[in-house]
């Protein structure tokens, strides 16, 4: 059960009402938020790329707002997940890298900060919030917000952190995997039993998300659509598959990925046709991002740096689009710097509910900038990623972006980077030597933010 904060939270919203406005009992907005898996920057047609076909999402994103400077929280997936839910950075949760962790190089000189592996309970989630509003909850996909797969057979980890323990009133694939064992069904994900052999997992989800609108569309719904896609293994349909292995060019570095985005782009396009059959497009705030950056094996992010697992653009700055009819201008773009956590009080607001003090302390609301109107808050953003990813290749390490500057610090050896995103969006040209003033004022802010944030540090190794 729910504990501390978030218990008497919940309790207030249910029993006496504080939460709620007199707009929202006019009429509630349906929210799906979509979040895929290690999608790039870099990965989608209407973010320029010239290899794979991405229509659906491509005129998703024209018949709302396009974000161009939208950041994951961690450049890897848990952290990420819980930022989303919560509002609270990952350096806050003290979750800091992907269950199940406890990857450290052998030439390591330092031990990666202690981390942890599950949502605790006493975290308020956005799905609580909304459930106590009056919403049916669904969550539908990749969860890996459980622990380690490796504990219980079948990939069931710590089962008292699954979405029904989250304020999520139906659960459908989500468990401790960070990965599905295959695509095609049967998938061999406890969560999620078969249904019709050699099913793609994409199709099958969205099935699952179009039910569930189907049978709660007189009242209002939120969907948690987390897909699996596109994270390895690398499946998709044959008929893609040989469509892209004719295909070269930029960004793209396995024929496969690019026909499991294509196949995901089909899969959401009948999402958002349903919507529009049911008559349900007015009435929904629609979100879609990504996790983190791409898995480099398979994708490149040119002209961002590096990918998944890197504190640099290429693992942190994802794709983000917001449709909304009559409250969000279609053909709209947004080049504000925005992060994860953003998310929680920006579905507050849409919904009319009143944040509570402390409650989702390090997002802000974008629905000023949805709506084009003055007041938000631009702020800078923090990263803090002081362990080592799967690939046990990056380096220690935190980052803070305020305005047009980037700084990265190294933990290892408390050396920095600076870079000019508006002029070197690569992360090319170090400009620490040359703007040392810069260069310390930011590197001070983001000591500050992680004293703040009470963040826990990597540790020098003994012996």
């Amino acid at each position: 059960m729910k504990n501390g904060f978030a218990a008497l939270v919940g309790f207030a919203c249910l029993c006496l009402g504080v939460f709620r406005s007199p707009s929202l009992e006019a009429g509630k907005p349906n929210v799906i938020f979509i979040m895929v898996d290690d999608l790039g920057w870099m990965d989608l047609a209407c973010q320029g790329n010239k290899v794979v076909d991405t229509p659906n999402i491509d005129r998703f994103a024209a018949e709302g707002m396009r974000f161009t400077s939208a950041y994951a929280a961690a450049p890897v997936c848990t952290p990420t997940r819980a930022a989303v839910l919560t509002g609270k950075s990952p350096a806050r949760l003290h979750i800091t890298t992907h269950a199940p962790g406890g990857f450290l190089p052998k030439a390591s000189k330092f031990l990666p900060a202690k981390t942890l592996i599950d949502l605790p309970l006493e975290h308020l989630t956005i799905a609580e919030r909304l459930g106590a509003a009056g919403y049916r909850n669904a969550f539908l996909g990749k969860w890996h917000l459980a622990g380690d797969s490796r504990r219980g057979a079948n990939g069931k980890g710590n089962v008292e952190f699954y979405p029904e323990a989250q304020g999520f009133h139906i659960n459908i694939g989500g468990c401790a995997y960070g990965g599905p064992p295959t695509y095609f069904d049967p998938y061999r994900i406890h969560t999620l039993p078969p249904r019709k052999k050699g099913e793609y997992l994409p199709d099958r989800l969205v099935d699952e998300a179009i039910s569930f609108i189907r049978e709660n569309r007189e009242k209002p719904f939120f969907v948690n659509l987390w897909p699996y896609t596109v994270h390895w293994p690398v499946e998709a349909p044959p008929d893609l598959i040989e469509k892209y292995s004719k295909r070269k060019g930029a960004w793209m570095r396995h024929h496969v990925y690019a026909a499991m985005i294509e196949a995901m782009d089909t899969a959401f396009g009948r999402l958002f046709g349903e919507l529009k059959k049911l008559g349900l497009e007015k009435d929904t705030l629609v979100m879609l991002t990504s996790d983190n950056g791409p898995f480099l094996g398979v994708a490149g992010c040119e002209p961002l740096r590096e990918g998944k697992g890197y504190l640099y653009e290429g693992g942190i700055r994802v794709p983000l689009m917001v449709r909304w009819p009559g409250r969000v201008r279609a053909g709209s773009v947004c080049d504000t710097p925005v992060i994860s956590m953003d998310y929680y009080p920006t579905i507050i607001e849409a919904l009319g509910l009143v944040r509570a003090a402390g409650e989702a302390p390090d997002g802000e609301s974008l629905l000023p900038l949805l709506e084009e109107k003055k007041g938000f808050k631009e702020r800078p953003l923090y990263f803090h990623f002081p362990n080592f990813s799967w690939h046990m290749k990056n380096r220690l390490g935190g980052a803070v972006r305020s305005g047009k500057y980037k700084l990265i610090e190294w933990y290892d050896d408390g050396s920095v980077e600076l870079y000019d995103l508006e002029k070197d969006i690569g992360e090319k040209k170090n400009l620490a030597a040359k703007l040392p003033e810069t260069a310390s004022n930011l590197l001070g802010k983001l000591r500050a933010w992680r004293k703040n944030s009470d963040a826990w540090m990597p540790r020098p190794r003994k012996g």
